[in-house]
């Protein structure tokens, strides 16, 4: 980046940061997949929040101006993330809460960061604290943290002997994939074939063909439901005879639909599913969005993006500014948060520390059984 442009990204924050305490509104934006293959979650994380910033604007919103909803559909796609970051900063946005994918995330954050806006996700990407920008944090946990709770289950719980580790070639997901291969080989678990599926084929049927011949015990997919669905059915058509474990991306009631009665006996390692979040908190808030939307949020994700945006609020009333530096510090040193899906602490770098992880067990009717947590 030139000197001329620094010049101007310096200016137009300045002038933005302005705008925010000269207007009686406050902009929250909204950066996440209302369209495309993953629009399930993205409109509901747009719902989520637009049910806290009514239920904050009902209290005579934020330092006591209205706040409104932005939003951009950036499609889970990261060409289209950059363009969303672009228009949110300049409608003067003091926060994004988004992407739900962790590549479309990592490409916006370059442009918030340079134009001091906030931005929370629930991306699992490892990658994403890389940069340590002091404008992003996560909702949700890392990769690393996810991969370590897998291993112990295939490696020393379940005790399988001959691992199959998929994944796609997202970051999120190739993340994912190469955390846990690491991770079961560090405790002495055996690998026999680390494979990449090209996200959206449809027909898995080669590279199950393959796995098949290698009588696997179990095959382990990193990847989001739409090919996790998928691969469980064609598994099951080709009858291979291995255990299907899935992802935290795998846990959308889309899988079902995609999987059949492939779906029965799944399992899936994620953070606790709405349904059974124990705090005060989420049985306020998921109430509530039964209510309003009549429906339930299809998995956790957009309930830690809620999350992200409650500590964005809490931290403007704390600090009594709109200073985004200010906010991003306070954020940093909150302890135990009481948020809905627990508590809520943030590291210096931006990573969210805590994690709890739930083993489910899938049924045909659309059900889990939880079977360790």
């Amino acid at each position: 980046m030139n000197l001329r442009n620094i010049t101007k990204t310096i200016a137009l924050s300045t002038i933005l940061a302005g705008s925010l305490f000269a207007s009686d509104v406050v902009k929250i934006g909204v950066q996440a997949p209302i369209t495309g293959e993953y629009a399930n979650e993205g409109q509901s994380i747009e719902n989520f929040v637009k049910l806290i910033v009514d239920e904050k604007n009902a209290q005579g919103g934020l330092l006591g101006k209205k706040i409104e909803v932005v939003t951009c559909d950036d499609e889970a796609k990261a060409q289209k993330a950059a363009v969303c970051a672009k228009k949110l900063v300049n409608e003067g946005v003091l926060a994004v809460i988004g992407s739900y994918t962790s590549g479309a995330t990592e490409a916006a954050q370059t442009t918030y960061y340079r134009s001091k806006v906030l931005q929370t996700s629930d991306g699992t990407s490892d990658s994403l604290i890389t940069n340590k920008y002091w404008t992003f944090f996560r909702n949700s946990f890392p990769n690393s943290s996810q991969s370590d709770y897998t291993a112990e289950y295939m490696v020393k719980t379940k005790q399988y002997k001959n691992i199959v580790v998929l994944s796609d070639y997202s970051s999120y997901s190739e993340g994912l994939g190469d955390a846990t291969e690491a991770s079961i080989k560090a405790i002495g678990g055996n690998v026999i074939f680390r494979g990449k599926i090209k996200s959206g084929t449809q027909n898995f049927s080669a590279m199950l063909t393959k796995i098949k011949e290698m009588k696997p015990d179990v095959i382990y997919y990193s990847g989001y439901y739409t090919d996790g669905g998928l691969l469980r059915a064609q598994q099951k058509q080709l009858q291979i005879d291995a255990d299907f474990v899935g992802g935290d991306s795998n846990d959308n009631p889309d899988f079902y639909k995609l999987a059949g009665n492939a779906a029965e006996g799944t399992v899936l390692i994620n953070f606790p599913t709405p349904e059974i979040l124990p705090y005060p908190e989420a049985k306020k808030y998921l109430s509530a969005y039964k209510t309003k939307f009549q429906m339930d949020p299809p998995s956790i994700w957009p309930v830690t993006n809620a999350d992200g945006l409650r500590a964005i609020m809490e931290a403007v009333e704390k600090t009594n500014s709109l200073d985004t530096e200010k906010i991003a510090k306070y954020i940093r040193t909150m302890k135990d948060f009481p948020g809905i899906t627990g508590p809520f602490n943030i590291r210096e770098d931006g990573e969210r520390i805590g994690a709890k992880f739930v083993v489910y067990k899938m049924k045909n009717d659309g059900t889990k059984d939880v079977i360790s947590q």
